[in-house]
């Protein structure tokens, strides 16, 4: 009797989740945490308006979702002014990924990001057999100029960059991000991944131009709209690329339920407008408590601040370690240099009262430990 007989490509694949959840981390510690700021959710959650929704919707969890997410897609033509035929709905901007993936990349197929970006990007490419290319940070940003670099270098079929940044929190403004986009390679793709938008500066994000076939833009509900749990992301670009996600993604991807929280939410922008407050609230504590620890946070355009620990990855890593130890989640970059700091969302101001509590004592830790 033998078992399935997976492809050449799968059994050369290690079976890895890109990001080990906290839920996993509290079973093999045997408790809770008390502050849960490593996932960059948002802990002030979603609009009630939207709960509301969700709740009202659950006695029609007997139906499928909408194939189409027509009614969400009609909401954000009206919002961004452009056509439902330059919208496709899916499973947030992960499951977005993982379908204009399967589009674009076969085996062998280059592909360009930046060393230690987001890893669930990496996960897809390698899961339908492209090939890497990776460019440094470079000054705690995202490089625009060596990744078109590297793109024309290697023929790259896509590019990915999010702006602003995760795990650093940087950003460049719109005249950066456009300069990229005029200078994508022919041929190429460039995926704008905008899932901290929200939080960004003024004059971040470029001009909508959905008729350009060199971009596409990634949005999600998980962030600003406290929605990590729905999974409703959504992307923007030419309707050429756009209609071709019908050949690939799961039609009945998304739950009723999701749909009309996400349709909720986004018609709350009194509701939106209070977290964007209460984030920026929260990073300035977030720096504030950083200093007062003599530690330096970099400036933050995202929903978490990512804290320079002064050290090496090894030392920051212990300090994440105490962290946990002392019941705090939080996370760090995975590459040098960045993984010199550890990354922590923001939240309200009980969960950011324990880091405050527990960061010092985790410094101690982690220096004792270092002698």
């Amino acid at each position: 009797m033998t078992g399935p007989r997976f492809t050449k490509l799968a059994n050369s694949l290690p079976a890895s989740v890109p990001f080990v959840g906290p839920e996993t981390q509290e079973r093999e510690r045997g408790r809770p945490f008390r502050a849960r700021l490593g996932a960059n959710e948002s802990l002030f959650g979603p609009s009630p308006k939207a709960i509301a929704a969700m709740q009202d919707a659950v006695a029609d969890t007997w139906m499928y979702g909408d194939a189409q997410s027509y009614d969400l897609r009609k909401a954000l033509e009206q919002k961004f002014h452009i056509g439902m035929d330059n919208i496709v709905v899916g499973g947030g901007i992960d499951g977005l990924l993982g379908s204009l993936v399967r589009l674009i990349i076969g085996p062998g197929d280059a592909v360009v990001t930046s060393e230690g970006a987001y890893p669930t990007f990496n996960y897809h490419v390698s899961g339908y057999g492209g090939v890497l290319h990776t460019v440094p940070f470079r000054d705690d940003h995202e490089d625009p100029d060596a990744l078109i670099a590297k793109a024309a270098e290697v023929d790259a079929k896509l590019i990915y960059i999010a702006n602003p940044d995760n795990p650093m929190g940087t950003w460049h403004d719109a005249a950066r991000m456009q300069a990229m986009i005029d200078a994508v390679p022919d041929g190429a793709l460039l995926i704008l991944d905008e899932a901290y938008i929200e939080f960004a500066p003024e004059g971040t994000a470029p001009a909508l131009n959905v008729d350009d076939p060199r971009v596409i833009r990634m949005r999600t509900f998980s962030k600003a709209h406290g929605m990590a749990g729905a999974r409703v992301g959504y992307a923007m670009g030419a309707e050429p690329l756009i209609t071709a996600f019908n050949k690939v993604r799961d039609h009945f991807g998304m739950s009723r339920t999701s749909q009309a929280g996400a349709l909720a939410a986004l018609q709350d922008e009194s509701w939106l407008a209070d977290v964007q407050s209460k984030v920026a609230a929260a990073r300035d504590r977030l720096t504030k408590i950083a200093a007062d620890n003599g530690l330096t946070a970099l400036p933050s355009a995202t929903n978490f601040v990512t804290i320079d620990c002064g050290g090496s990855g090894d030392f920051a890593r212990a300090v994440l370690t105490e962290l946990g130890n002392r019941d705090v989640f939080v996370r760090m970059p995975f590459v040098a240099p960045g993984n010199r700091c550890i990354r922590v969302s923001t939240g309200p101001d009980a969960a950011l009262d324990i880091f405050a509590e527990e960061l010092p004592k985790a410094l101690a830790a982690a220096r004792e430990t270092a002698m």
